[in-house]
């Protein structure tokens, strides 16, 4: 599991320079412009690949919202025609496999995700009412029925008995008020009708928000899904794919491997079930495709010769899969047979992408951004065909004035190769001396492409170079630089970052008076260790959600006591105490001189605040320039157009107060 990073799509006021002569200055990206990008997600092709489904959403700053709209785009043409707006927390839509309909979660009467169908200009019916809301869902392959999981609902209590509310810790993070409730299979007819049960017990079906879990055999039969021992948030890594008879609700597992067997999928003729699984079961490794037989055994990994870890895998035939990886600093799809080696999809411009999916034609869609042009819709009428775009929602963006980026490598200490994005100003020369800012992402199991990113723009826009490294424990360079960061969370990766700083200078135009360190979540880790290692080597830094503390992160995440990354045990161990304590951030405070902005959520499941405070006051109580923001929110970044701009704008401000006294 990850300390995700949440990519916030926002940015300060336009501002037109004029020049010397009868044309200005192109306009550079600016904070304003955040509220004219369009979110993209969740895009679904129709069976004969003729129209895409998917959620368009625009900022409301007004009610610090992003409002979402079901959007059709026919292939063909690229005409669009809205099909429904005004429904809160729309998502996933999926079309029928006739496609006549379009099934999709949205929020109820009771503002729980519950699953609604479209069918024609006028059909629109809410299925469920359940009091936990739908978490997932699946069509049937013959379209009159819907797969669904949702939490059992919560027990009525009258009179005092409703205040005999405490309950028991488990492997749950220290923000839950209440035991979590298991989630369970349900099936629901199309038209409309009661639900049926198909699933019960202590165990849960695992869930995932961004696309269904749930994976029907093609005969309608039976039903893939992935659960877990128990419903707490700590115990995913238990997950194990499973089939379960729809009539009987009888179960049984399809391999005996250990844990972490996550999005299974039937293969069209039924014959195996395609899941993700941590290489060896160690969570430390890359995540492979196997494939197991429908009716049971280990099956065999397909994929270990393209040694990426893999995002996402569909089948596009029963011989074939295409799988998502991230591939040195550009998203990747390929194709992979059942035996022979992965062939990678050509996506042209497309350097990031979010989502793909394929029609029974062969075609296939997806979400993707360029360097220079934020998220648009794609699509390709073959795996080999170029790609071709279908929107132009940010057309208006892509003619300003951007940071150009480029992919860079550089060998490490130890002998492996890192790499990572450098973003130039947009009048970049390199006769001169550029400030650097450093932006680290999150994970640590992810990596920065060379895709448009709203932060890297603004900070390149106010004249700085601006250098993204994807450090080992990132997932595009293979098995063993994923792996590298076992041995320590911050020492080995801390130096991977300041190579990648030294082979940039080297060029010979960064100002080295002028650095500037950066991150969210695993980068706001990565952040915390850099000043306090290396004190002397920049003069700001900005930390948001920063995991600073691996005895806070192993005890009140909702990832608690569960192995992950260099997290590979209970820290509390004593022979791991001296290990863990070393490679803890905070323990390095008292060394820090650098002027440094934290920003947290109060309340972020992910990574308690109580690291921040700690930080904090380690560095105030010393006298160090430093200042700490709390919004007073959920989730693991603040959630809506108006605080995604101010965590924007403070983040630059900080930066480039320090770097204007710079030398003063």
């Amino acid at each position: 599991m990850r300390i995700l990073l949440i990519r916030l799509a926002l940015v300060c006021m336009p501002v037109l320079v004029a020049r010397a002569g009868p044309a200005a200055d192109p306009r550079r990206f600016a904070l304003d412009d955040l509220d004219r990008l369009v979110r993209l997600s969740d895009p679904h092709l129709s069976s004969d690949g003729k129209r895409v489904v998917l959620v368009v959403a625009r900022a409301n700053p007004a009610e610090n919202r992003r409002d979402p709209e079901l959007v059709e785009v026919d292939v063909a043409t690229g005409a669009q025609r809205v099909l429904l707006r005004d429904r809160r927390g729309l998502r996933a839509p999926r079309f029928s496999p006739a496609g006549d309909a379009v099934a999709f979660l949205a929020e109820g009467d009771g503002q729980t995700p519950q699953l609604h169908v479209l069918a024609g200009e006028t059909a629109f019916r809410v299925l469920t009412a359940t009091t936990g809301g739908v978490e997932s869902f699946a069509w049937s392959p013959d379209g009159t029925a819907l797969a669904f999981s949702a939490p059992d609902p919560t027990e009525p209590r009258t009179g005092a008995e409703r205040f005999q509310d405490a309950f028991e810790v488990g492997n749950n993070g220290f923000l839950e008020r209440a035991a979590p409730r298991p989630a369970h299979l349900w099936i629901v007819p199309a038209s409309g009708g009661e639900a049926r049960r198909v699933t019960r017990g202590g165990f849960s079906l695992a869930t995932s928000l961004s696309a269904s879990p749930l994976s029907f055999s093609p005969d309608g039969r039976f039903a893939a899904f992935a659960r877990t021992i128990t419903p707490r948030s700590g115990d995913t890594d238990s997950s194990r794919v499973h089939v379960a008879d729809v009539a009987t609700g009888l179960q049984r597992r399809i391999t005996l491997r250990p844990g972490q067997e996550t999005a299974p999928a039937f293969s069209p003729d039924g014959a195996h079930v395609a899941f993700l699984h941590p290489r060896d079961g160690d969570p430390a490794n890359l995540n492979e495709v196997v494939v197991a037989p429908a009716t049971g055994g280990d099956g065999r990994v397909v994929t270990r010769e393209l040694d990426r870890s893999i995002t996402s895998a569909q089948w596009m035939d029963a011989r074939t899969l295409l799988i998502g990886a991230n591939e040195g600093t550009r998203s990747a799809l390929f194709v992979q047979p059942l035996v022979g080696p992965a062939r990678r999809v050509d996506l042209g411009p497309v350097v990031g992408l979010d989502d793909a999916t394929r029609a029974g034609t062969g075609s296939l869609a997806f979400v993707g951004s360029e360097a220079g042009r934020p998220a648009e819709l794609y699509v390709l009428e073959t795996a080999t065909a170029a790609p071709r775009r279908l929107t132009d929602f940010h057309g208006e963006i892509a003619t300003l004035a951007l940071g150009r980026s480029e992919g860079i490598s550089w060998p490490t200490d130890d002998g492996l190769l890192a790499d990572g994005v450098v973003t130039f100003p947009p009048d970049f020369t390199p006769s001169r001396a550029w400030p650097l800012v450093l932006k680290i992402h999150g994970g640590p199991t992810d990596a920065s492409n060379e895709s448009f990113d709203p932060l890297v723009q603004l900070l390149a826009a106010k004249g700085w170079i601006v250098l993204q490294p994807n450090y080992r424990g990132s997932d595009n360079r293979g098995n063993a630089f994923q792996r590298a960061i076992v041995a320590g969370a911050g020492e080995g990766p801390g130096r991977d970052v300041m190579a990648g700083i030294e082979a940039l200078a080297k060029r010979g135009y960064v100002d080295r008076s002028r650095l500037a360190v950066s991150g969210w979540s695993y980068g706001g880790f990565m952040t915390g260790w850099l000043i306090g290692r290396y004190p002397e080597a920049f003069r700001v830094a900005v930390m948001g959600a920063a995991a600073l503390d691996l005895f806070d992160m192993w005890s009140l995440s909702d990832l608690s006591a569960q192995p992950r990354h260099a997290l590979t045990g209970s820290p509390f161990e004593p022979a791991r105490q001296a290990h863990f304590r070393e490679q803890s951030p905070l323990t390095h405070a008292a060394k820090v001189v650098t002027p440094t902005l934290i920003l947290s959520n109060a309340e972020d499941a992910r990574v308690a605040v109580t690291q921040s405070y700690k930080f904090f006051r380690a560095l105030r109580d010393r006298g160090v320039d430093t200042r700490f923001f709390v919004y007073p929110t959920g989730g693991h970044s603040p959630v809506g157009p108006v605080r995604q701009k101010d965590v924007y704008r403070r983040w630059i401000s900080w930066i480039e107060r320090r770097f204007a006294s710079a030398g003063r």
